[in-house]
């Protein structure tokens, strides 16, 4: 799953969109899957919103 996650952050680096170097810390320091429920933890690598529960989601990675 780390693999995954760092692979993403990489790309989102290559498009230019994370540029700011605190967040790109942050982003590394703190994994999307840690705010997932665990039936959406195998898709915290996917650039996309995710389902929260109560019919929320968790915004994708690149918003």
């Amino acid at each position: 799953m780390e693999k995954s996650w760092e692979r993403l952050i990489d790309n989102l680096i290559g498009m230019g969109i994370l540029k700011s170097p605190r967040v790109i810390r942050a982003f590394r320091k703190v994994p999307r899957y840690l705010f997932l429920p665990e039936r959406e933890k195998p898709y915290a690598s996917v650039d996309s919103p995710l389902p929260i529960g109560e019919g929320q989601t968790i915004s994708a990675p690149h918003g």
